[in-house]
């Protein structure tokens, strides 16, 4: 099928998806214990695809107290950010993907989910963000590394930043105050690139900063490449930050879009998207706690031990072996960012997770499109999700699409934006109000 008849293909499917907007699926489901639905099929998963429109003079909704305004805008793409502890902010702003072997199918998804994204070309680049007088006004801003191959995750540990690129985790001198990095990176380990169906490669310390972990998602839906496309896949590595060295630290999870390190347990957390076309509420996408050596069950079971028939050929022992997650965030939300809240934060905010949603494309009633706090307490998820930030989608029109999501030292949540390429920053209205960002024309790459 030559590139015309995919296009056309595409837009048929567009078509069909458009008209198949009247059944609502119902609400998504949440929790420790979510009751499944059956598994649905059909020859075109549910889809409604975000239609793109410009903020204007709107902004995000938030909770009474609280006030969001715009830090950064004019980005290339900004996927996760970091809090540096002189208060500057690191954004990771790039789009990497598959440069080979896709398939008519993928190639006719790729044009139908890229009429809801941005259409800014990568920036491939780290940006830092400076409050020079600390009135919330970041008005200085600086390219710290550029020419990266899609960063994504950021983690420091003492003097040593480390950022993941979509091939390789690499590292960079810090010093604080620094504004622009030293000189070019220097490769840690080189990361699985083939393919890259799923490109986004997060990345956590550990406490003591001995380990990095880095979460790295399947080349497929549900193994439809084979299951040598998955080598070293769907999987989070533990990798020895001084050499490099690395070993699965945790298999199964189809695509681990974000980690985060619980204070005080010092247990590594991830938020992970699970797989499609099993029905508009399967399968929950969740945020669970990663536990060494476990298998949590892609590509042949979700949630525990249901098993998907598509996989085959099926490996009953391996579904047996397979854990349930902690929490389900709700099918299709597409959890892309998770940071655990701190004191500063204070009241109904103070123990838990921030979750960033950035939305669903395979349900007729979309799911997602917003900052979620899940409640804990004693150490696990408590409760339903509070919304948080919301209003990046209504009546029809998506305004911006959350990814990651980091708390900072005086309790201010940072929220990435990457289709307004924009970057929020939500306060209490008891603290220091945040002045909007200023004009910058061309600060960021065409």
């Amino acid at each position: 099928m030559n590139r015309s008849s995919l296009l056309a293909a595409a837009a048929l499917v567009a078509l069909l998806a458009a008209c198949d907007g009247n059944d609502d699926p119902g609400a998504p489901v949440y929790g420790a214990n979510p009751k499944l639905p059956a598994q649905e099929s059909g020859l075109l998963p549910s889809m409604k695809i975000a239609d793109p429109a410009q903020w204007g003079g709107k902004k995000p909704n938030v909770p009474d107290g609280f006030s969001v305004t715009a830090i950064a805008t004019d980005l290339g793409i900004p996927r996760q950010t970091l809090v540096l502890p002189n208060g500057d902010i690191l954004v990771a702003e790039g789009r990497g993907g598959g440069e080979s072997a896709v398939r008519p199918k993928d190639f006719i998804a790729g044009v139908i989910k890229a009429k809801g994204t941005t259409s800014v070309k990568s920036g491939n680049r780290l940006t830092l963000l400076r409050d020079k007088d600390g009135d919330g006004v970041y008005e200085e801003r600086t390219v710290f590394a550029d020419h990266l191959n899609a960063p994504y995750g950021l983690a420091l540990v003492k003097d040593q930043l480390y950022v993941a690129n979509q091939d390789a985790l690499v590292r960079f001198t810090y010093h604080e105050g620094q504004t622009r990095a030293d000189g070019p990176p220097v490769k840690v380990t080189d990361l699985p690139s083939y393919i890259n169906h799923h490109w986004t490669k997060s990345l956590a310390a550990s406490q003591d900063g001995r380990f990095l972990y880095v979460g790295i998602g399947s080349n497929s839906n549900i193994t439809e490449r084979g299951m040598p496309a998955e080598l070293d896949r769907a999987m989070i590595w533990e990798i020895d930050a001084q050499t490099g060295a690395h070993r699965p630290y945790a298999t199964g999870i189809r695509n681990p879009t974000a980690l985060a390190i619980q204070p005080g347990t010092g247990k590594l957390w991830a938020v992970a998207n699970e797989r499609d076309e099993l029905g508009p509420n399967l399968v929950p996408d969740y945020l669970t706690s990663v536990r060494d050596g476990a298998f949590y069950g892609w590509p042949y079971s979700y949630w525990g031990q249901n098993v998907d028939p598509r996989a085959q050929p099926q490996d009953p022992q391996k579904v047996a072996s397979a854990i349930q997650p902690d929490y389900s965030l709700g099918a299709h939300v597409a959890a892309l960012g998770v940071a655990f809240s701190a004191p500063a934060m204070g009241g109904r905010f103070a123990d838990g997770a921030f979750v960033g949603e950035h939305g669903s494309w395979n349900r007729n009633v979309p799911s997602g499109y917003k900052v979620v706090f899940v409640p804990f307490r004693d150490g696990a998820p408590a409760g339903p999700p509070v919304d948080v930030v919301t209003g990046f989608q209504e009546n029809g029109k998506t305004f911006g699409r959350p990814v990651g999501v980091t708390v900072d030292p005086k309790g201010a949540l940072i929220v990435a934006d990457d289709l307004s390429n924009t970057i929020w920053r939500v306060t209490s209205n008891n603290r220091t109000p945040t002045a909007e960002a200023p004009t910058s024309p061309g600060t960021a790459k065409p």
